[in-house]
Order: structure tokens, then sequence, then C-alpha cells
């Protein structure tokens, strides 16, 4: 085989694909950004810090020491390349960046395990120093044995919200109050399909009871105002279910509202997308194994939806047998049709977290005009409208064009589901007719002093 199969991330997903590559006699290249495996979700510690798996893992400890054991394993059998950046797609190969060094990496097969990012949804004063995504919140924890707060308050939607509060808890941090914008009613609605998964319904009830127990104040159905604050955060405004008005003092706030996946790659790779409804996101199309409309180009993991870590390790196994078969190497159904099934209820349980955690789309409709929604390049929601109705921008990448909304750093990474609802709600239209931000080379900025590949 002249070029490699090329694995992209080395988080459950991309682990498990490049373990089920060398089994099969390959010697795949697992490029990694980061400097160490185990995804987000697994991230681990710097070297010199020294808190056991359980502090930084709690009940996934034992899953998450189980991979960091099958990707140090993996490492003599396999190209690893951390502290990599894949910053472009282009003609069957990768052009990635490492250590001030360009380089052009053809594969015979692209297995993308991208994860997935915080979804934020914007606020009058998210920009206030000790606002942190709910990941970020969880990233300082993990990786830096701090927090964000010593009186946090986690606003949002999802399950998430709930494991850090508790993490930021068993942490010793004071937090003030987690603030779900979902009804309760949507979560006793959903339990048909969350039952799929009867113990990750037991752990999120147990992290509730946990926060209760900790005297922490749990609301749900809330309307999000304003952060408070001048040099940094002070306080948070919101709205209860019963329309009352409520303050609640704090020095940080940790927000999500569920996760987007990572698509960018798949993007410039050529992907064919689809709409799905019950996300309210755009999502590379696959098939049940996870091949890609591109031949050649599979997806596995929360980057091609967002079901979790068990089920981004079977569908890191599948995405590679996959490949494997369509290489022309044997492969037993049997195995495939087990990983099949075994995907099949952490479907459903992602089908009933998007029930009883929806996208708070409304949210973004009655933003203030003057509310930051861009912070990259400081574009406000009254910019985006106007973007829609005095300039006409049809869907978002016209109003891209219009007002530079998502050129900036993050390429929209952050604001661009809430733009769409912007756009939509001020044209009037389904939140599907508002397209979606495509992605652009590099996807990261790059240092200008990068030597060329040769």
């Amino acid at each position: 085989m002249a070029a490699p199969v090329v694995v992209v991330g080395a988080g459950p997903a991309g682990i498990r694909a490049a373990e089920r590559l060398v089994e099969a006699g390959l010697c795949p290249v697992l490029v990694e950004e980061g400097a160490r495996d185990g995804g987000q979700i697994y991230r681990r510690q710097p070297p010199g810090f020294t808190r056991g798996p359980e502090a930084l893992y709690g009940s996934e400890a034992a899953k998450a020491t189980a991979l960091h054991a099958a990707a140090e394993a993996l490492r003599p059998r396999l190209d690893w390349r951390p502290e990599t950046l894949v910053w472009a797609v282009r003609d069957g190969a990768l052009l990635v960046h490492s250590a001030g060094r360009g380089e052009s990496l053809p594969y015979a097969a692209l297995i993308l395990a991208t994860g997935a990012t915080d979804r934020v949804m914007p606020l009058p004063g998210w920009t206030l120093p000790g606002v942190a995504s709910l990941g970020g919140a969880q990233i300082a924890l993990k990786a830096q044995a701090c927090t964000i707060g010593a009186r946090p308050v986690f606003l949002g939607t999802g399950p998430l919200l709930y494991l850090v509060a508790w993490q930021y808890v068993k942490a010793g941090a004071a937090v003030q109050a987690v603030l779900d914008t979902s009804p309760f009613a949507s979560r006793v609605a959903a339990l048909p399909w969350m039952m799929a998964r009867p113990a990750l319904v037991a752990r999120g009830a147990a992290y509730t009871m946990a926060l209760r127990r900790a005297g922490v104040r749990i609301a749900t159905g809330v309307t999000p105002i304003a952060v408070e604050g001048e040099d940094r955060v002070a306080a948070l405004r919101w709205r209860d279910a019963a329309g009352r008005d409520c303050r609640t003092d704090c020095d940080a706030v940790g927000l999500g509202y569920g996760l987007r996946s990572e698509t960018q790659l798949a993007d410039l790779a050529r992907c064919d997308f689809a709409f799905d409804a019950g996300a309210r996101q755009w999502l590379p199309v696959t098939d049940e194994d996870g091949r890609a409309s591109v031949q050649g180009v599979y997806l596995a993991g929360d980057g091609a939806q967002v079901r979790g870590a068990d089920a981004a390790e079977l569908a890191g196994r599948l995405a590679a047998c996959a490949a494997l078969r369509d290489l022309g190497v044997a492969v037993d159904e049997a195995e495939m049709v087990h990983l099949r099934r075994r995907l099949m209820p952490m479907t459903r349980f992602r089908r009933g977290l998007e029930r009883a955690f929806p996208w708070p789309a409304h949210l973004a409709a009655a933003l203030p005009d003057e509310a930051l929604v861009c912070r990259c390049e400081a574009i406000t929601a009254g910019e985006l409208r106007r973007a829609g109705g005095e300039y006409g921008a049809p869907e978002v990448n016209r109003a891209k064009a219009f007002s530079r909304t998502g050129m900036g750093r993050c390429q929209g990474r952050m604001c661009g589901p809430a733009a769409a609802e912007i756009l939509a709600a001020a044209r009037g239209m389904p939140i599907e007719a508002a397209g979606r931000l495509r992605g652009a080379a590099p996807v990261k900025p790059l240092p200008v002093l990068t030597e060329a590949a040769p």
C-alpha cells in the first residue's frame, strides 16, 4: 500500500480505529492536535501531575485507564503524530503542521475522529473574564488542576452541565447554582428513548442528587438574561420557569448547550452534509458503518454524531472495519454486525437526549441587538439581523460576507449555531434554510514562519 491509512484524532474513536487497523497488520498514521491521547472526555493530565484516575474521571476511571493503556500499547506499531494540526484536506492528502514545519500527508483511507466542541448560546456579558464553556471549565480541572472560579454558576442544558457542576463540587468549589434552560417535563417525556441506556439515566440522577445534597440550587426551564460585572463576572441575572427575575452572585459562569460535531475537515474533504432536525445541526452524511459520501473517507465518534465515549469506541472500530474491507482486507461480517447492534441503543439514547435537553433556539431569536454574537470579529446580533434584512442575505455564508460573522480564529465554531438561528428568525424562515458556514483552510491559524511542505 503506497499511502497509509490515516486516523485524525486520538480520542476514544480514533484510538479504537487505529487499534483495529493494527490488528489487521497495518501501520496507520495517528494524528493528534494535542500532546497526549485520550480526547476531551479522557483528557490526560500533564507530566508531573499526580492525581489518580478516580479523581480525574470519576465513574469512568476504568474506561479511561483502559483506553490510555490501549493507546500506549499501540505506539510502537503505528506512526504516532502528537502536537500535529491538520489544517486542510486536498487532493487525497492532509496538510499538517508540526514543530514549525508543514507537510503533505497522502492517505489511502482517511478516518476522521475529530470529536465535538461546546455549543454555546451568547448572552449579554458572556465575554467578561470569568465566563468559560463547560468544556473549558472541565479542561481547567483535568489539565491544570484549577477551577474557573471559587463560586461558579453553571448555565445551559444537557448532561455535561450536571457532570461538570458535580466535578466542581468534588474539587471543593462552592457552586452557586445549576441553571438549566430545558423544562423538567421534557426529561420526563424523553424517558422512553433515554431508557435505552438505564445505567446512564441512573448516573445522571445520581449527579443531580449529589448536587442537591451539597446545597446547590438547581432550576429548570430558566431564561438567561445577562452576565453582570465590570472587570470580571460578578453575578448572573436570569428568569425562572414562573417568570420571576432572579440574580445569583458568582465569580464565574460555565455555560454550554450540548455539543456540536467538529465537521470542518469533513467539509474540506468535500463530504455531503444533511440537516439533522433533532440535533438542529448539519452533519456529514454517512452509512451505518461510517463511510462518507467521498470514497476513502470515513467518520467515527462525536465528529459524525454525538453519542458519547462508549459509542465512539464502537464506531471507531466499525469505521476501521469498513475501511479495511474497502481496501480489500478480509473482515468478518459477524464483527461488523455485532458492532452495529451495540450502537443501536446508543443512537436511541442520543435521540432521547435531544428531546430531554433541546437546543434553546428561541434564546437566539430574543437576543438584544447589542449582544455580541461573534466575539472574534465583535459582531452583534443587530448587525446579523441587518445582514439578513437590509442587505438581504438569504443564508449564513452571505451574511458572513456582509458582516464578517465567522471570519475570525474559530471560523464559526463558537458563534455559528446561534448566528444561523438569529438569521433564520430575522428572515422568518426555517433554520435549515439558513444553511451552514462552509469550512475554509486553514481551519485554525498557522504560525507566520511555518516552513512550507517540500
